[in-house]
């Protein structure tokens, strides 16, 4: 992979919500990926205290109870700062409609320079796996954890691990024209979409 033919922001990012549809967010995560590294120096993350209660299932699979959060800011005081690091980014996030969707609603306006999700990129370049799950691709691929610190279902470990899992599969390819190609969901393509298609 030419790294030179990326666009200067990169952000790969991760989103955790409440277990309430639609979702309320209780943290975020944000890494760049510069020339080919990820930026794990220079990694967002914040905690966020949600208007409803977050559900026991959500709670038990990220451990951001209420009372973890009480102390968290709200997102009205961070949203300003959110909107200014993700402007004029290309985004990076598996399964990405998920947090795609959850920041665009809470960003009303906001548009990245675009959007890349890992999980197609995965199931393109490698349908030999069952699942393409983030846990399955991170094991199957053998991508490197040692510098990953937190826990998964923590958006900032999420975030560093999908940064890692991009470049690792990126490797198959040449250019960025490349990896747009395929992991560009279709709805954002430039040309005419088709209404009933919705979003993704």
């Amino acid at each position: 992979m030419d790294f030179h033919t990326w666009p200067p922001k990169v952000l790969v990012v991760d989103t955790e919500g409440s277990g309430a549809s639609p979702p309320d967010l209780v943290e975020l995560a944000a890494v760049p990926i510069t020339a080919g590294t990820v930026r794990a120096d220079a990694i967002r993350q914040s905690l966020v205290r949600p208007p409803n209660p977050v559900t026991q299932r959500a709670a038990a699979l990220n451990g951001l109870t209420n009372q973890v959060l009480a102390s968290a800011p709200t997102w009205e005081t961070i949203a300003d700062q959110v909107r200014a690091d993700l402007s004029g980014a290309w985004i990076v996030a598996h399964n990405a409609s998920v947090d795609y969707r959850l920041l665009s609603r809470l960003l009303p306006g906001w548009e990245p320079a675009g959007v890349i999700c890992t999980l197609r990129l995965a199931r393109a370049l490698r349908p030999d796996l069952d699942r393409h799950t983030l846990d399955m691709l991170l094991a199957s691929i053998a991508v490197p954890l040692a510098g990953v610190t937190g826990l998964r279902h923590r958006a900032a470990y999420d975030a560093h691990a999908t940064a890692l899992l991009l470049l690792a599969l990126a490797e198959r390819l040449d250019t960025w024209a490349d990896l747009t190609a395929i992991a560009v969901p279709p709805a954002l393509r430039p040309g005419p979409v088709d209404e009933q298609q919705g979003l993704w």
